[in-house]
């Protein structure tokens, strides 16, 4: 755990991903913000009766946006606190199953190591239909929390948000940026402290990446915390997120970087074309020979189970979502995409 601020704490999970107890100002009250990822709620409960007393819950949770390390434990702790969960109403038909977060780009330039293992993240939706309540869209006071203000910050999800506490500069950035080097994971694991991008393969606007990092840089923060890397303090918050807004780092290559995907209250509106990624395909070539072998191996055996077509696939396909207008279902507690699977 880390003290951001005042009434603030970080808990770093795996080293990788950042949640934060915010207390409302009433004593023994407080609201989560992100969950991180799936499973990480044992992490959260326990840290929480550690922080306040043994069975305490927060007002609410809070989800910066809906990617799977921000919102991964959402329905396991909301169903444990009996709590809603509230985000921005753009993320709503990513957090409803309506709709499938645009496919992260491998290619961008600049995107480092994270960019190469985005290529196995599978597409992302949840359903929290049971527990999910959009934000106030006319109305930037988060509910419970008094002295912050929430602050739209899109680019890297359409209905991102980040939060501020005016009265001590106190900023929860979200995935507007990060204040450890995303673009290695051997740095981020590391914790090693600086103000950068954040997550460049699932940015899928980025002339709004860097207007959203622009607008925080303008708060000249004294105590930063974001939802990957160390909490940030002193006169380095605002001048390490004042220099990143000044010399923003702009790829010149990349799916989004000149056709930037199109996202509304409905999910997808538009997805630029897929480019050309030459590691997978040195990939698909690799698996097309171990699948030859083990296709001949299958072969000998005398008797073959028949493919269930009833068991759907665990993760639909954001590519075919968009282009045959196919939505997102739930099976049990896997978001799915109708049709005839397993042949």
């Amino acid at each position: 755990m880390n003290q951001v601020a005042a009434g603030v704490t970080q808990l770093q999970i795996q080293r990788f991903v950042n949640v934060y107890f915010v207390e409302t100002g009433t004593p023994g009250e407080w609201v989560l913000v992100d969950t991180g990822l799936p499973g990480s709620e044992k992490d959260i409960i326990a840290t929480a009766d550690k922080l306040f007393y043994p069975g305490t819950h927060p007002e609410a949770i809070i989800l910066t946006h809906g990617h799977m390390d921000h919102s991964g434990s959402a329905q396991a702790l909301a169903e444990h606190w009996k709590v809603p969960v509230l985000a921005h109403p753009l993320e709503m038909p990513f957090l409803t199953a309506r709709a499938v977060y645009p496919p992260a780009d491998p290619t961008v330039q600049g995107g480092g190591s994270l960019a190469f293992v985005a290529r196995f993240f599978p597409p992302q939706s949840f359903q929290l239909s049971d527990f999910v309540q959009p934000l106030p869209g006319n109305d930037t006071d988060p509910p419970f929390l008094p002295d912050w203000q929430w602050i739209h910050v899109p680019g890297h999800a359409p209905g991102q948000i980040a939060l501020f506490r005016e009265k001590d500069r106190t900023l929860i950035g979200a995935d507007a940026f990060a204040t450890a080097n995303h673009e290695s994971v051997p740095q981020l694991l590391l914790q090693v402290p600086k103000i950068s991008v954040a997550g460049a393969p699932f940015n899928y606007n980025w002339q709004q990446v860097k207007e959203s990092v622009q607008k925080l840089a303008a708060l000249q923060p004294q105590a930063v915390g974001c939802g990957h890397g160390p909490v940030i303090k002193g006169a380095e918050a605002a001048a390490g997120l004042q220099r990143l807004a000044d010399e923003f780092p702009m790829p010149t290559s990349g799916r989004y970087v000149q056709d930037p995907a199109r996202l509304d209250e409905n999910g997808v509106a538009y997805l630029p074309p897929a480019p050309s990624d030459p590691i997978r395909t040195k990939l698909a070539i690799a698996g097309v020979g171990l699948g030859a072998l083990v296709g001949t191996a299958l072969l000998i055996k005398k008797q073959q189970k028949k493919k269930q077509n009833e068991y759907p696939k665990k993760y639909p396909d954001p590519e075919r979502i968009y282009r045959t207008g196919e939505k997102p279902f739930v099976h049990g507690r896997e978001v799915v995409v109708p049709g005839k699977y397993g042949r």
